[in-house]
């Protein structure tokens, strides 16, 4: 199948029947999103994979208690940074430096710009930043999951807090924005399984300046 073939597959799964996605599969999802475009750089989120039942039945009544938490394969959940740091910013300039094997003055120009800019704002300016770019992750997460002909079932519905209790987050300095159960169609007990993808046509969503 084309990309957008698979694209046309997918929809927001509703019902999982607890099936497990190979971790192949499963590996490439994550590195999509790993490889996914971020502002800077700088990759303010990390991915959580989770299998362990006991934490998804944790997780599910503070997510709506929507089936798929605890009827997936894993449950991915995208953390964003909770603000910029020196630290954080520098790490990232710095293994930029350390893999290609050289300093660069443009790329270092730039560090001290961003070094005199970001830490600078406030933590929720920051952390709304950060989140932004989870949201880029995630969607190729989606894709990939897509092309791997695997479900997901995109969630912004649920308690960010309590989550974060659950994982802990905090102490690393995250929050967490979204979850990506992951795993394959209930078909028999899905509503949404047959019913035809609505989405705007073209003429409506393209505009072309020529």
């Amino acid at each position: 199948m084309e990309l957008i073939e698979k694209l046309n597959w997918r929809y927001a799964a509703k019902a999982m029947n607890g099936q497990k996605v190979p971790q192949e599969k499963v590996d490439k999802i994550v590195e999509a999103a790993r490889l996914a475009p971020t502002s800077s750089g700088l990759q303010p989120f990390e991915i959580i994979v989770i299998t362990n039942q006991e934490v998804k039945e944790q997780i599910k009544p503070h997510a709506w208690n929507q089936p798929q938490i605890t009827d997936c394969s894993h449950l991915l959940v995208f953390a964003a940074w909770d603000t910029y740091t020196e630290e954080r910013i520098n790490a990232m300039f710095d293994l930029t430096n350390e893999v290609r094997g050289f300093k660069n003055e443009g790329w270092e120009n730039y560090r001290q710009m961003l070094l005199s800019t970001y830490p600078q704002r406030s933590a929720e300016e920051n952390f709304t930043h950060a989140a932004k770019q989870a949201y880029i992750g995630f969607g190729a997460a989606i894709i990939a999951a897509a092309f791997e002909e695997v479900d997901s079932t995109p969630m912004e519905g649920f308690v960010p807090q309590e989550v974060d209790k659950i994982l802990n987050l905090q102490e690393k300095g995250l929050k967490s924005v979204l979850l990506l159960p992951i795993g394959y169609r209930d078909a028999s007990n899905d509503w949404l399984v047959n019913l035809t993808k609505i989405r705007k046509p073209k003429e409506e969503f393209i505009t072309e300046i020529k």
